[in-house]
């Protein structure tokens, strides 16, 4: 006689037994976020009085059992978030005729939306999101009752003219509320007939798409939206002046396109607007004044465009918890009423023309966080004001005009966790204190008159008490460089015409028959980087150092990795190094540009790659409150962090199956990976060697095996017992990577001794107490009371599931038997599952 059994929320392992079929009675059944697993039994088909079905958020796969479809009593279906796979049957809504909820998403279902969805007359939500689903969209006009509709994260459409004729049905779907297509293969130009679908739609998600052309004015008529993303398409031409009709509109996205001219003023209508951004866009003209009217504007970001003029006062009286102007063309000052901004967390003006001192009021933003204001012309001093911000965390004044001495009270802000003051016209001592006493996490570079500091920025010395050395001392010392200059040229001279010779004889009898890349001489990377100055170099390692440059052939800002020729099986590598990079080509490796195989300036061999250079620092540097550009967070959220490790995985699957030859990297880790403008991973050779290469020639092969040990935590166990370099070993390197960047600790962490490591400690909490080994720089600012209670708290159970999966990737690859570790293929394959469902988990979270 049981009617209702409701089990969902628990720990249940194990498949659903037959007997649930025994039920007779049954109507309403949950087993929802559970662990049960395999697929859903055929004796749950004869429960002929069963309405609701939940079984969302399990371990179910195979398909759907085929009698399921022919339950006439069901009402509601709910098996999101499982592993169901393989097509939905062409007749499933024939006799479903009663279904009024229908949730699937979340899956890896394949093939179309089955056209007898029309038969579904009374359905009114529609949740298939998330899945492998191709094709074009059905006519669902029939459907009168629809309310939510939900196909993003699909593979719908064929990026043509017709993907959206779709939309004309829904015209006749009058109580519409939501519909979502977000994240497909949608193309051609968004409909005027938009606009005829119901008044009733409050939510209209159409971005990441292929949709290009304008954005129809009629989308105006929809007046009682509250949320429009039309992000990240190819949308062109004007912001209709008709969305100032939405005067309900909270959430207005329109980042990521080709959209041009001004910002209207009608922007102003939207009162209710909380959050903007068109940020990526090459929008013009002026910051419109009627903003002031969005006085519940949270987030308003207007960044990379081509915006000009002053930042208007007005912009200062907002709410704003977060401000991105960066990367546009305003001048003009920083009006000292952004001190008004008392509740703004983010300020980030940084890359225009701004000029003038930097206001002392904005010491008066009390809660800021992260402040911005680089590559700018702020000149004046820096002000003492900031060391009110005692929340600050993220401050970059560099490429600006800043002069006098570094504030000392910056360094009792506590919180302080990076500083970037480089070049400034900047004078005097720099502080040992807070941030100062972080090499790692103060930039003071380009300031020639600074002085002082700890030892590891290798300044000089500040005078005693401030008398400065004698004047004669320093006219002696600039005789004696004089002379040491003259005497070591011209031995110059004659060492460098004899090495030549030397070397053209060697070259004739020994030059590799392997094609090279177009070479740079010594002089334009010797000019390009001030003469190797300390004051240009990025890093060092085992086999080489690698400094920033200018190089006028290049117009660009490069990478040059200079080769330590003295050490053993460095001029070997050279050849091979170069012709193996030189053909690969992926978006997520940093690309060589060019080589140099010259003389020095004191006649010995010399031998530099040239890279591109990447702006963002390295992965380690932003794991462990490394550096940030413009316009990002200087902390890396859970979705940054998925996809840094997407483009990981996706540079180790060219590397290990899609080159003509198998190259193994053999010393992944946070500091050889390194991020672009746009914050997408690059994997680098910086440092070490690390190439594993095959050099083919007439007679015989040869695999060069230069610096394979790697680093100490990231190389895999086998290694250190003399095991030949294998793919298992980039594996395990990668899987200790995945665990530290969501734990946010290193492999080498003192805490783990004896023979404790990274993957025993994650294992350890893995899968119902991760909340003891996440990052806590990951948890909602609100949680940070409740990390004792064992809960993520406001994560959704989407986002938990991804943080899961991606715990149990990392876990799996770094297992101590080469064997026992999960191959690229299946990482690749798991991670673009995971990006999927967490893109829709995060979507109420916006």
């Amino acid at each position: 006689m049981l009617r209702t059994l409701q089990i969902s929320t628990n720990n249940l392992t194990g498949r659903i037994p037959s007997f649930i079929g025994n039920l007779s009675s049954l109507t309403y059944l949950s087993m929802a976020i559970n662990h049960l697993e395999g697929n859903i039994p055929q004796e749950m088909c004869s429960l002929k009085n069963l309405t609701f079905m939940q079984l969302g958020e399990n371990r179910l796969n195979v398909t759907f059992p085929s009698c399921l479809y022919n339950m006439s009593s069901l009402t509601t279906i709910a098996v999101a978030l499982n592993d169901f796979n393989g097509p939905l049957p062409p007749n499933m809504f024939n006799t479903l005729s009663n279904l009024q909820q229908l949730y699937i998403g979340g899956n890896q279902l394949s093939g179309k939306i089955p056209i007898s969805i029309a038969n579904a007359s009374v359905l009114q939500i529609l949740e298939l999101s998330v899945n492998n689903l191709v094709g074009q969209v059905p006519s669902l006009g029939k459907l009168h009752d629809l309310q939510q509709l939900n196909l993003e994260l699909n593979n719908l459409g064929d990026n043509s003219t017709k993907d959206l004729e779709f939309l004309k049905s829904l015209t006749n779907c009058t109580k519409l509320q939501i519909i979502s297509i977000d994240r497909n293969n949608f193309g051609g130009n968004l409909p005027n007939f938009i606009g005829n679908i119901s008044t009733q739609l409050s939510q209209l998600y159409l971005g990441g798409n292929q949709i290009f052309g304008k954005i129809p004015a009629e989308l105006g008529n929809l007046i009682r939206l509250i949320v429009l993303g039309l992000d990240n398409s190819h949308f062109e031409g004007v912001i209709p002046t008709t969305f100032g009709k939405f005067e309900r509109m909270q959430k207005l996205l329109l980042h990521g396109n080709k959209l041009s001219g001004d910002i209207p003023s009608s922007i102003g209508n939207l009162s209710q607007l909380y959050l903007l951004r068109t940020r990526d866009n090459r929008l013009e003209g002026n910051i419109p004044l009627s903003l002031i009217n969005c006085q519940k504007l949270q987030t308003l970001d207007l960044s990379q465009n081509f915006l000009r003029g002053t930042i208007p006062i007005e912009v200062f009286s907002l709410s704003t918890l977060s401000l991105n102007l960066s990367k546009n063309s305003l001048s003009g000052i920083l009006p000292r009423e952004v001190g008004k901004l008392k509740s703004i967390i983010k300020l980030d003006v940084s890359e225009n023309h701004l000029s003038g001192d930097i206001p002392r009021t904005i010491g008066e933003c009390i809660v800021l966080e992260y402040l911005c204001l680089q590559g700018n012309s702020f000149n004046g001093t820096i002000p003492t004001s900031l060391a009110s911000l005692k929340d600050l965390q993220y401050l970059d004044m560099s490429r600006n005009r800043l002069s006098g001495p570094i504030p000392n009270v910056l360094q009792n802000i506590s919180v302080l966790e990076y500083l970037n003051v480089s070049f400034n016209v900047l004078e005097g001592e720099v502080p040992t204190k807070g941030v100062f006493g972080n090499v790692g996490e103060l930039v003071v570079t380009g300031n020639n008159n600074l002085c002082g500091g700890i030892s590891e920025l290798h300044l000089q010395p500040c005078s005693v008490k401030g008398i400065k050395p004698a004047k004669h001392h320093k006219t002696r010392l600039i005789g004696v460089i004089i002379c040491v200059v003259s005497i070591l040229l011209m031995a110059t001279i004659i060492l460098t015409i004899y090495c030549m010779k030397k070397r053209n004889k060697k070259q004739n009898s020994h030059s590799p028959t392997t094609d090279t890349l177009a070479k740079v001489s010594y002089q334009d990377l010797h000019n390009g980087t001030d003469g190797f100055s300390a004051s240009n170099l990025v890093g060092s390692g085992s086999f080489g150092t690698v400094y920033k440059g200018n190089l006028t052939s290049e117009d660009k800002v490069v990478a040059i990795k200079v080769l330590n020729l003295q050490k053993k099986g460095a001029h070997k590598s050279f050849i091979a190094e170069c012709n193996a990079l030189k053909n690969m080509r992926h978006r997520n490796l940093v690309k060589i540009l060019t080589c140099c195989s010259s003389i020095d300036y004191k006649g010995q061999e010399f031998k530099a790659l040239v890279f591109e250079y990447m702006s963002n620092g390295s992965l380690e540097q932003w794991l462990h409150a490394g550096i940030v550009n413009a316009g990002n967070k200087r902390m890396l959220d859970i979705e940054q962090r998925l996809n840094i490790a997407i483009d990981i995985a996706s540079v180790l699957h060219y590397l290990h199956l899609e080159c003509e030859q198998l190259v193994i990297h053999c010393d992944l880790k946070p500091s050889n990976v390194l991020l672009d403008d746009d914050m997408v991973a690059r994997v680098s050779d910086f440092g070490i060697a690390r190439l594993v290469s095959v050099i083919n020639d007439t007679s015989h092969q040869e695999t060069s095996t230069i610096g394979i040990k790697g680093t100490i935590g990231y190389a895999p166990p086998e290694y250190g017992m003399g095991s030949e370099i294998s793919t298992y070993g980039d594996m395990y390197s990668f899987g200790v990577l995945m665990l530290e960047m969501l734990t946010g600790r290193r492999p080498t962490n003192e805490m783990f001794e004896d023979s404790q490591n990274l993957h025993m400690f994650v294992e350890n909490s893995f899968p119902n107490n991760l909340i003891q080994i996440l990052d806590p720089r990951l948890l909602p600012r609100n949680e940070e009371a409740t990390i004792e209670d064992g809960n993520i708290g406001s994560f959704t159970p989407i986002v938990e599931k991804c943080l899961v999966s991606l715990f149990r990737i990392g876990l799996a690859c770094s297992m101590e038997s080469p064997k026992e570790r999960m191959n690229i293929v299946d990482v690749t394959r798991e991670l673009s599952v995971i990006k999927k469902a967490f893109i829709s988990g995060v979507r109420t979270c916006d």
